[in-house]
C-alpha cells in the first residue's frame, strides 16, 4: 500500500508537470520600429495586427494546447538595432520564430542573425528583393516585394502615356532598389518615357532644394518611393511649391502610404488627386477570416484596416500553422512545414515559391490595386478604383486638378 501510495503521488506529480508544460507559452519574437528614426506608424499597425490574431488563437485554446506570447523589441528602423534585437529574441528570450520586419535595411540585417541560428523568420513588410535573393531557407515572405511594385507601376505609367517621370526615393535598400527597378521596367514598358530618380535622406526635414528646380521644368509625373514621415514632408513641399499634384504634373505613390491612420492629418490638400499603388482595398475579395480580423480592428481603432494589419495577421498565422502541422516548435520542423504549406490566411490562399532569386519563398502573385484619392480625408474604401487585381487599368477614370 505504501508503494502504491508513492506511485500515486509520483503519477500525480508527473501529470501536474505535463499540464504545467502544456500551459507554457510559445514565445514569438516581434521586431518593429517603436521609436524614430524608424517608421513608427508602420510598427503600430503591425503590433495591432499580430495582437488581434494572437488573441483569436489564444481564445480558442492556443496552439498545441499552449498559449502564444509575443515578445517585442524596438529596432528603431536601424539595421544595427535590428541585428541586436533579433540576437536577443533568439538567444535570450528563446523565441520559436521572429516576425514583424517592415523596413528592408533592417530586415537585411535581421535575416543574417536568424539564418545563423536557422530560426524561422517571417518577413512581414520588407519589400527589397535582396531579402529574397539571399536564398535563406528559414526566411519566408508573405508580404509585398519591389519587383511586384515596380512592374505594376511601370504598367500604370505606360498607360498614362506620360513623357517624363521623376521619382523621389529614400536612401535605403528599399527606396533605391525600387527606384532602379522602376527604371528597368520603364525601359521595357515605356521606352519613350524620360525617367530619373533622386535619392533623399529618409531622416531629412527639408526637401525644397530638390523640389524647387521642378517649378521651372515640371515633369509629367512625380513618383514617391519614401516612407513617412519623410514622405509626408515631400508631399507637402511639392504641393506648397505648386509642383504636384497639378494640371501639368500628376503624383503617384508607390510606397503604400495612403491607408496609414495618420496620412490625412499630415498631408491634407497635398494628398488630393494622388494615384496610389495599394495592397488592400475594401473592394478586394477576402476570406471570412480576413473579414473577422477587419471587423475586430475597426471596432478597436474606429478606423478602416490597412494592408499592414492583414500582413501582420498572416505572419502570426503562418507561424501558428507551421507549429500545428509539424506538431513541434523545433525550427527545422517548422521550416519544412512552411516550405510545403498550402496556406490560407486572412488575404486568401497561397504557397511559397521555391524558384531562386526574388521569388524565393515569396507569395509571388500577391494581389494589388491602383486607386486615386479624390477628396481630402477620403477613406480608401471611397477612393476611385483605377485597377482591381487581375483586371486592366481604367486610365479614363483618372482626374487632374484644374490648375
Amino acid at each position: 500500500m505504501r508503494n502504491l501510495h508513492r506511485f500515486a503521488i509520483a503519477a500525480s506529480a508527473a501529470a501536474f508537470a505535463v499540464v504545467a508544460y502544456a500551459a507554457e507559452p510559445i514565445l514569438i519574437g516581434v521586431s518593429i520600429a517603436q521609436s524614430p528614426p524608424g517608421s513608427v506608424v508602420q510598427g503600430v499597425q503591425i503590433k495591432d495586427g499580430v495582437e488581434i490574431v494572437v488573441k483569436m488563437l489564444n481564445d480558442k485554446g492556443g496552439v498545441l494546447g499552449r498559449p502564444l506570447k509575443l515578445i517585442y523589441e524596438d529596432n528603431q528602423g536601424v539595421p544595427e538595432k535590428g541585428r541586436a534585437a533579433t540576437e536577443k529574441l533568439i538567444t535570450r528570450d528563446k523565441v520559436v520564430a521572429v516576425t514583424g520586419g517592415h523596413q528592408s535595411s533592417v530586415c537585411l540585417a535581421e535575416v543574417e542573425v536568424a539564418h545563423r541560428y536557422m530560426t524561422p523568420y517571417i518577413n512581414t513588410n520588407c519589400w527589397s528583393d535582396d531579402v529574397r535573393k539571399k536564398g535563406y531557407a528559414n526566411v519566408f515572405n508573405p508580404g509585398n516585394y519591389n519587383t511586384r511594385v515596380s512592374s505594376a507601376m511601370a504598367e500604370t505609367i505606360a498607360a498614362l502615356k506620360v513623357k517624363s517621370v521623376i521619382a523621389f526615393a529614400e536612401n535605403t535598400d528599399y527606396g533605391i532598389g525600387q527606384a532602379k527597378l522602376l527604371g528597368e521596367f520603364l525601359q521595357k514598358n515605356a521606352p519613350q518615357t524620360e525617367y530619373k530618380y533622386i535619392a533623399l535622406d529618409r531622416a531629412g526635414k527639408d526637401f525644397t532644394p530638390a523640389v524647387l528646380p521642378l517649378r521651372a521644368s515640371p515633369p509629367d509625373l512625380v513618383v514617391n518611393i519614401m516612407l513617412p514621415p519623410a514622405a509626408y514632408i515631400l508631399m507637402n513641399q511639392l504641393y506648397e511649391q505648386g509642383v504636384a499634384p497639378s494640371a501639368k504634373t500628376a503624383f503617384y505613390d508607390g510606397a503604400g502610404i495612403a491607408d496609414y491612420p495618420d496620412f490625412w492629418s499630415n498631408v491634407k490638400e497635398a494628398g488630393k488627386y494622388m494615384l496610389a499603388f495599394g495592397l488592400y482595398h475594401q473592394a478586394m475579395p477576402i476570406p471570412p477570416l480576413g473579414k473577422e480580423v477587419a471587423d475586430i480592428y475597426q471596432k478597436q481603432s474606429k478606423s478602416e484596416p490597412n494592408r499592414l494589419i492583414f500582413q501582420a495577421a498572416d505572419s502570426i498565422l503562418l507561424i501558428a500553422r507551421a507549429i500545428e502541422q509539424s506538431k513541434s516548435t523545433d525550427s527545422a520542423a517548422m521550416i519544412k512545414a512552411l516550405q510545403a504549406m498550402q496556406f490560407e490566411g486572412v488575404r486568401g490562399k497561397f504557397s511559397f515559391s521555391q524558384e531562386p532569386g526574388y521569388k524565393y519563398q515569396q507569395w509571388v502573385e500577391i494581389p494589388f490595386v491602383t486607386y486615386q484619392l479624390t477628396e481630402v480625408n477620403q477613406p480608401v474604401s471611397k477612393t476611385a478604383l483605377i485597377q482591381t487585381s487581375g483586371h486592366p487599368l481604367q486610365i479614363d477614370k483618372v482626374i487632374k486638378p484644374a490648375k
